[in-house]
């Protein structure tokens, strides 16, 4: 993994094997089917429902800045605590979860390479036991919002064509064939995309094993759409966890400058009244 540009984000199986009990690392598991971790996880590890304790459902926001430090404290997390962060489908939420760890400033946060699945498939042992941990004071920074696009950047950026956008929905979402990914709730009138994005489908950037894909596949992958460093980027999908996984890929594995998570998404593009959307 050295090879990438920040490669202490990411943490390999073997080290999450060696260092579970570490008293200073805190293992946390997030999942799109929440009911994965009770199935069995990586011993030590707790679980952060992203629809519950990841997201303000009454607003349709990430949580604010004390509800994030409770959750912190409850997780028994301090503010120099190395945070491991896991789940299913190639790491989606758990991205999501590292994107919103770094709006409120934690420092040391890394997501483990391969996610569920190559923990699972490496027979690496599972319990369901849940940890007992122990509530600490946590302190978050101010919300760093440079890290995340709202509406009227993305509307000026696909006016003016300043920043590459990047839909990372699949082929069928991207082209208005289907509103959402099959099993998941249809929530936008109109199927599409933003006009001028470049569809890199987020599970690209992985491979078969879940894993990420080396630097030099992942830069030839971006640069063949025209997504180059020397150019802001604005990622999206349909709720946001998705464009936070390629937000990582293009931010800590690539090194790009300018890399935003445009968290709206589809969700609220698909939905607006007077703004343009694109069908082949």
């Amino acid at each position: 993994m050295a090879e990438y540009a920040h490669p202490e984000v990411l943490v390999t199986t073997a080290w999450v094997d060696q260092h579970r009990n570490d008293p200073n690392v805190r293992i946390v598991e997030v999942d799109v089917d929440t009911t994965a971790y009770e199935q069995g996880h990586i011993p030590g590890a707790i679980a952060w429902n992203w629809t519950t304790q990841l997201c303000d459902t009454v607003r349709r926001d990430i949580i604010p800045k004390d509800q994030f430090e409770r959750l912190m404290g409850q997780s028994g997390i301090s503010n120099d605590t190395t945070v491991i962060l896991y789940g299913d489908n190639n790491n989606w939420f758990a991205a999501w979860a590292f994107w919103q760890m770094k709006i409120y400033g934690h420092a040391d946060v890394r997501l483990m390479n391969g996610g569920r699945k190559k923990w699972i498939e490496e027979g690496r042992p599972l319990t369901t036991e849940v940890p007992q941990v122990s509530p600490t004071t946590y302190r978050a920074k101010d919300p760093d919002f440079s890290i995340r696009a709202y509406l009227p950047e993305v509307r000026s950026a696909m006016e003016a064509r300043s920043a590459s956008l990047i839909d990372v929905r699949s082929p069928q979402e991207f082209t208005g064939e289907i509103l959402a990914p099959p099993g998941l709730p249809e929530t936008c009138q109109r199927g599409g995309h933003i006009p001028g994005a470049k569809n890199i489908p987020w599970g690209l950037a992985c491979n078969e094993d879940g894993t990420f894909k080396s630097a030099d596949e992942l830069k030839a992958l971006y640069e063949a759409q025209g997504v180059t460093p020397d150019k802001p980027a604005i990622a999206y999908c349909r709720i946001g966890e998705r464009s936070s996984h390629t937000w990582f890929v293009l931010k800590y594995l690539l090194g790009y400058p300018e890399v935003k998570n445009y968290d709206g998404s589809w969700t609220e593009w698909g939905n607006l009244v007077g703004v343009p959307v694109e069908k082949p």
